[in-house]
Protein backbone atom coordinates (compact mmCIF):
# COMPACT_ATOMS: atom_id res chain seq x y z
CA UNK A 1 0.00 0.00 0.00
CA UNK A 2 2.74 2.41 1.04
CA UNK A 3 4.57 1.70 -2.95
CA UNK A 4 1.34 2.28 -4.38
CA UNK A 5 0.64 5.68 -2.65
CA UNK A 6 4.04 6.35 -3.27
CA UNK A 7 3.65 5.72 -7.36
CA UNK A 8 0.97 7.66 -7.31
CA UNK A 9 1.62 10.52 -5.38
CA UNK A 10 4.79 10.69 -7.70
CA UNK A 11 2.30 10.61 -10.76
CA UNK A 12 -0.11 13.23 -9.08
CA UNK A 13 0.66 15.01 -6.07
CA UNK A 14 -3.43 15.79 -5.71
CA UNK A 15 -4.29 11.77 -6.01
CA UNK A 16 -1.87 10.52 -3.52
CA UNK A 17 -3.53 13.73 -1.01
CA UNK A 18 -6.40 12.00 -1.69
CA UNK A 19 -5.77 8.37 -1.59
CA UNK A 20 -4.13 8.92 1.68
CA UNK A 21 -7.14 10.64 3.24
CA UNK A 22 -9.29 7.76 2.13
CA UNK A 23 -6.81 4.89 3.98
CA UNK A 24 -6.78 7.66 6.90
CA UNK A 25 -10.70 7.30 7.17
CA UNK A 26 -10.31 3.54 6.35
CA UNK A 27 -8.16 3.09 9.27
CA UNK A 28 -10.83 5.18 11.60
CA UNK A 29 -14.04 3.10 10.51
CA UNK A 30 -15.86 1.61 13.96
CA UNK A 31 -13.63 3.83 16.45
CA UNK A 32 -16.58 6.54 17.13
CA UNK A 33 -17.20 10.15 16.19
CA UNK A 34 -14.23 11.92 18.25
CA UNK A 35 -11.61 10.04 16.32
CA UNK A 36 -13.27 10.97 13.15
CA UNK A 37 -13.39 14.90 14.17
CA UNK A 38 -10.31 14.84 16.02
CA UNK A 39 -8.97 13.07 12.33
CA UNK A 40 -10.69 15.82 9.83
CA UNK A 41 -9.59 18.62 12.19
CA UNK A 42 -5.80 16.71 12.23
CA UNK A 43 -5.65 16.32 8.77
CA UNK A 44 -7.37 19.55 7.16
CA UNK A 45 -5.18 21.96 9.45
CA UNK A 46 -8.36 24.34 11.09
CA UNK A 47 -11.08 23.19 13.47
CA UNK A 48 -13.88 20.63 12.68
CA UNK A 49 -16.91 20.43 13.99
CA UNK A 50 -19.83 17.60 14.28
CA UNK A 51 -23.87 18.70 15.65
CA UNK A 52 -26.63 16.25 15.56
CA UNK A 53 -29.92 18.00 17.53
CA UNK A 54 -31.51 14.89 16.93
CA UNK A 55 -28.99 13.14 19.50
CA UNK A 56 -28.01 16.71 21.23
CA UNK A 57 -24.33 16.21 20.20
CA UNK A 58 -22.17 18.77 19.34
CA UNK A 59 -18.33 17.48 18.94
CA UNK A 60 -15.23 20.28 18.15
CA UNK A 61 -11.91 19.81 17.68
CA UNK A 62 -8.51 21.62 17.06
CA UNK A 63 -5.62 20.38 14.64
CA UNK A 64 -3.80 19.30 17.70
CA UNK A 65 -6.85 17.02 19.26
CA UNK A 66 -8.15 19.21 21.44
CA UNK A 67 -11.85 18.26 21.86
CA UNK A 68 -14.70 20.56 23.45
CA UNK A 69 -18.52 18.60 24.05
CA UNK A 70 -19.72 22.38 24.57
CA UNK A 71 -22.74 23.82 22.03
CA UNK A 72 -21.76 24.85 19.00
CA UNK A 73 -23.54 27.96 16.64
CA UNK A 74 -24.25 27.54 13.25
CA UNK A 75 -20.65 27.16 11.37
CA UNK A 76 -20.11 30.64 8.80
CA UNK A 77 -21.93 30.20 5.63
CA UNK A 78 -18.06 30.39 4.06
CA UNK A 79 -16.95 27.38 5.36
CA UNK A 80 -17.11 24.54 3.54
CA UNK A 81 -20.01 22.06 5.24
CA UNK A 82 -21.57 18.45 4.90
CA UNK A 83 -24.33 16.37 6.11
CA UNK A 84 -24.54 12.94 7.18
CA UNK A 85 -27.82 11.99 7.98
CA UNK A 86 -29.16 14.43 10.85
CA UNK A 87 -25.71 15.26 11.61
CA UNK A 88 -23.81 18.52 10.15
CA UNK A 89 -20.02 18.46 9.67
CA UNK A 90 -17.87 21.12 8.55
CA UNK A 91 -14.27 22.19 8.69
CA UNK A 92 -14.07 26.17 9.66
CA UNK A 93 -11.81 27.01 6.93
CA UNK A 94 -11.82 30.55 5.36
CA UNK A 95 -12.05 31.12 1.99
CA UNK A 96 -12.12 28.19 -0.86
CA UNK A 97 -11.47 24.51 1.07
CA UNK A 98 -9.80 22.89 -2.16
CA UNK A 99 -9.92 19.52 -3.08
CA UNK A 100 -8.11 17.94 -0.73
CA UNK A 101 -9.72 19.58 2.09
CA UNK A 102 -13.02 18.54 0.26
CA UNK A 103 -12.08 15.34 0.25
CA UNK A 104 -11.44 15.53 4.17
CA UNK A 105 -14.61 16.53 4.96
CA UNK A 106 -16.70 13.87 2.53
CA UNK A 107 -14.25 10.73 3.84
CA UNK A 108 -15.30 12.33 7.48
CA UNK A 109 -18.53 12.86 6.39
CA UNK A 110 -19.18 9.26 5.10
CA UNK A 111 -17.41 7.94 7.89
CA UNK A 112 -19.81 9.50 10.58
CA UNK A 113 -23.14 8.74 8.14
CA UNK A 114 -21.63 4.65 8.60
CA UNK A 115 -21.43 5.42 12.56
CA UNK A 116 -24.58 6.75 13.04
CA UNK A 117 -26.47 4.65 10.77
CA UNK A 118 -25.43 1.96 13.17
CA UNK A 119 -26.37 3.99 16.55
CA UNK A 120 -29.85 5.25 15.63
CA UNK A 121 -30.35 8.13 17.69
CA UNK A 122 -33.45 8.15 20.00
CA UNK A 123 -36.92 8.82 19.34
CA UNK A 124 -37.58 12.30 21.28
CA UNK A 125 -40.69 13.48 22.55
CA UNK A 126 -43.38 14.69 19.68
CA UNK A 127 -43.40 18.20 21.97
CA UNK A 128 -39.66 18.07 21.74
CA UNK A 129 -39.49 18.09 18.20
CA UNK A 130 -42.44 20.28 17.51
CA UNK A 131 -41.28 23.37 19.63
CA UNK A 132 -36.83 22.87 18.22
CA UNK A 133 -36.59 25.95 16.36
CA UNK A 134 -33.43 24.17 15.14
CA UNK A 135 -35.46 21.58 12.82
CA UNK A 136 -36.77 22.76 9.74
CA UNK A 137 -40.43 23.68 9.64
CA UNK A 138 -40.96 21.45 7.32
CA UNK A 139 -39.90 18.56 9.11
CA UNK A 140 -41.82 19.95 12.24
CA UNK A 141 -44.86 19.83 9.76
CA UNK A 142 -44.30 16.21 9.04
CA UNK A 143 -43.92 15.11 12.11
CA UNK A 144 -46.70 16.46 13.57
CA UNK A 145 -49.03 14.74 10.76
CA UNK A 146 -47.91 11.42 11.36
CA UNK A 147 -49.18 12.54 15.24
CA UNK A 148 -52.67 13.48 13.62
CA UNK A 149 -52.03 17.34 14.29
CA UNK A 150 -52.72 19.03 11.38
CA UNK A 151 -51.02 22.40 10.38
CA UNK A 152 -53.94 24.26 11.22
CA UNK A 153 -54.52 23.12 14.43
CA UNK A 154 -53.82 25.19 17.48
CA UNK A 155 -51.38 24.28 20.62
CA UNK A 156 -49.91 25.78 23.23
CA UNK A 157 -46.73 25.19 24.76
CA UNK A 158 -46.62 24.46 28.71
CA UNK A 159 -43.07 24.79 30.36
CA UNK A 160 -42.78 23.92 33.51
CA UNK A 161 -39.77 24.51 36.19
CA UNK A 162 -39.19 20.64 35.86
CA UNK A 163 -39.60 18.04 33.21
CA UNK A 164 -40.06 17.86 29.55
CA UNK A 165 -42.71 20.53 27.89
CA UNK A 166 -46.18 19.55 27.06
CA UNK A 167 -48.48 20.66 24.47
CA UNK A 168 -51.98 21.16 25.50
CA UNK A 169 -54.86 21.80 23.34
CA UNK A 170 -57.45 24.59 23.60
CA UNK A 171 -58.94 24.87 27.04
CA UNK A 172 -56.78 22.02 27.99
CA UNK A 173 -56.11 21.87 31.58
CA UNK A 174 -52.34 22.65 32.40
CA UNK A 175 -52.55 20.89 35.67
CA UNK A 176 -50.91 22.46 38.84
CA UNK A 177 -47.07 22.28 38.26
CA UNK A 178 -45.27 25.86 38.45
CA UNK A 179 -45.24 26.30 34.66
CA UNK A 180 -45.22 29.28 32.21
CA UNK A 181 -48.07 28.64 29.01
CA UNK A 182 -47.48 30.09 25.76
CA UNK A 183 -49.65 31.28 23.35
CA UNK A 184 -51.86 28.58 21.42
CA UNK A 185 -50.56 28.75 17.88
CA UNK A 186 -50.67 27.12 14.49
CA UNK A 187 -47.82 23.79 14.34
CA UNK A 188 -45.21 26.28 12.41
CA UNK A 189 -45.46 28.71 15.43
CA UNK A 190 -44.76 26.41 18.44
CA UNK A 191 -40.97 27.09 18.66
CA UNK A 192 -42.22 30.66 19.76
CA UNK A 193 -44.89 29.56 22.10
CA UNK A 194 -42.40 27.80 23.64
CA UNK A 195 -39.84 31.04 23.85
CA UNK A 196 -42.67 32.58 25.55
CA UNK A 197 -43.63 29.73 27.74
CA UNK A 198 -40.27 30.21 28.90
CA UNK A 199 -40.59 33.97 29.72
CA UNK A 200 -43.77 33.49 31.08
CA UNK A 201 -42.02 30.78 33.53
CA UNK A 202 -39.78 33.42 34.76
CA UNK A 203 -42.74 35.54 36.52
CA UNK A 204 -43.99 32.40 38.43
CA UNK A 205 -43.73 31.87 42.34
CA UNK A 206 -43.40 29.31 44.45
CA UNK A 207 -46.71 30.52 45.78
CA UNK A 208 -46.43 30.51 49.21
CA UNK A 209 -43.79 31.45 52.05
CA UNK A 210 -42.00 34.57 51.16
CA UNK A 211 -42.56 33.91 47.35
CA UNK A 212 -46.47 34.19 46.79
CA UNK A 213 -48.72 34.48 43.88
CA UNK A 214 -49.37 32.56 40.68
CA UNK A 215 -47.45 29.21 40.37
CA UNK A 216 -49.28 29.62 36.33
CA UNK A 217 -48.37 32.16 34.47
CA UNK A 218 -49.89 32.29 31.02
CA UNK A 219 -47.72 34.83 28.71
CA UNK A 220 -50.37 36.34 26.67
CA UNK A 221 -51.48 37.74 29.86
CA UNK A 222 -48.29 39.39 30.59
CA UNK A 223 -48.66 41.93 27.15
CA UNK A 224 -45.81 44.57 27.59
CA UNK A 225 -44.49 42.91 30.82
CA UNK A 226 -43.25 39.84 29.14
CA UNK A 227 -39.92 41.38 27.24
CA UNK A 228 -39.11 42.11 30.94
CA UNK A 229 -37.82 38.45 31.24
CA UNK A 230 -35.05 39.32 28.61
CA UNK A 231 -33.66 41.93 30.02
CA UNK A 232 -33.73 40.56 33.60
CA UNK A 233 -31.49 38.20 34.97
CA UNK A 234 -31.23 36.87 38.61
CA UNK A 235 -27.53 37.87 39.01
CA UNK A 236 -28.69 41.48 38.52
CA UNK A 237 -28.61 44.10 41.14
CA UNK A 238 -32.28 44.90 42.16
CA UNK A 239 -34.24 48.00 41.70
CA UNK A 240 -35.24 50.03 45.00
CA UNK A 241 -38.65 48.63 44.86
CA UNK A 242 -37.48 45.21 44.79
CA UNK A 243 -35.57 45.73 48.07
CA UNK A 244 -38.30 47.22 49.64
CA UNK A 245 -40.23 44.30 48.71
CA UNK A 246 -37.26 42.08 49.96
CA UNK A 247 -36.99 43.71 53.04
CA UNK A 248 -41.07 43.68 53.66
CA UNK A 249 -40.20 39.28 52.92
CA UNK A 250 -37.31 39.34 55.45
CA UNK A 251 -39.76 41.02 58.01
CA UNK A 252 -43.14 39.04 57.83
CA UNK A 253 -44.20 36.02 55.21
CA UNK A 254 -47.76 37.14 55.81
CA UNK A 255 -46.73 41.07 54.81
CA UNK A 256 -45.40 39.66 51.40
CA UNK A 257 -48.51 38.03 50.64
CA UNK A 258 -50.93 40.84 51.81
CA UNK A 259 -48.82 42.84 49.52
CA UNK A 260 -49.03 40.41 46.36
CA UNK A 261 -52.77 39.72 47.39
CA UNK A 262 -53.34 43.63 47.36
CA UNK A 263 -51.84 43.81 43.94
CA UNK A 264 -54.47 41.17 41.92
CA UNK A 265 -57.45 42.26 44.44
CA UNK A 266 -60.11 45.28 43.68
CA UNK A 267 -59.61 46.38 47.08
CA UNK A 268 -58.20 46.02 50.35
CA UNK A 269 -61.70 43.50 51.59
CA UNK A 270 -61.47 41.84 48.85
CA UNK A 271 -57.47 40.96 49.70
CA UNK A 272 -58.39 40.16 53.15
CA UNK A 273 -60.84 37.93 51.55
CA UNK A 274 -58.49 35.95 49.26
CA UNK A 275 -55.93 35.51 52.09
CA UNK A 276 -59.02 34.10 54.86
CA UNK A 277 -58.17 37.51 57.22
CA UNK A 278 -61.03 39.55 58.54
CA UNK A 279 -60.90 43.43 57.13
CA UNK A 280 -59.19 45.30 60.11
CA UNK A 281 -56.44 42.51 60.02
CA UNK A 282 -55.99 43.24 56.40
CA UNK A 283 -56.30 47.03 57.61
CA UNK A 284 -53.27 47.16 60.14
CA UNK A 285 -51.19 45.01 57.44
CA UNK A 286 -51.60 47.75 55.23
CA UNK A 287 -50.58 50.52 57.15
CA UNK A 288 -47.46 48.48 58.17
CA UNK A 289 -46.96 47.38 54.52
CA UNK A 290 -46.76 50.64 53.97
CA UNK A 291 -44.16 51.96 56.10
CA UNK A 292 -41.83 49.23 55.09
CA UNK A 293 -42.55 50.23 51.45
CA UNK A 294 -42.08 53.72 51.37
CA UNK A 295 -44.83 54.80 49.28
CA UNK A 296 -48.94 54.09 49.42
CA UNK A 297 -50.38 50.99 48.15
CA UNK A 298 -53.80 52.85 47.66
CA UNK A 299 -53.49 54.89 44.79
CA UNK A 300 -54.14 53.94 41.48
CA UNK A 301 -50.02 54.75 40.70
CA UNK A 302 -48.99 53.45 44.11
CA UNK A 303 -50.93 49.96 43.14
CA UNK A 304 -49.07 49.79 39.83
CA UNK A 305 -45.61 50.66 41.09
CA UNK A 306 -46.52 47.49 43.36
CA UNK A 307 -47.34 45.17 40.71
CA UNK A 308 -44.63 46.15 38.62
CA UNK A 309 -42.18 45.55 42.18
CA UNK A 310 -43.49 42.13 42.39
CA UNK A 311 -43.35 40.98 38.71
CA UNK A 312 -39.81 42.57 38.76
CA UNK A 313 -39.26 40.95 42.23
CA UNK A 314 -39.81 37.23 40.55
CA UNK A 315 -37.51 37.90 37.47
CA UNK A 316 -34.59 38.58 40.46
CA UNK A 317 -34.83 35.36 42.07
CA UNK A 318 -32.98 32.52 41.59
CA UNK A 319 -34.78 29.17 39.80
Amino acid sequence: MRELLGRISALDPQAGDAVKVIAYFDRLHGTGLEPLVRGAAALAGHPAALTDPARALSLRALPDGRLTRAPQPPPDPSWPTATAGTALLWLEVPGPAGPVLDMVLERAAVAVLDHLDRSPAPALPLAAVLTDPARGEDERLAAARRAGIGPAARRAVLAPRRGPVRLLSPGEDPGTARAGLGPAVPVADLPASLADARRALRFTAAGSGADPGPRLVRAEHLGALLPLADTVAPGDAPPPDVTALERLARTSTALIALADALATASSVRAAATALGVHHSTAQQGLERLERLLGWSVRTVPGRLRLQVALHVRRLHLPD
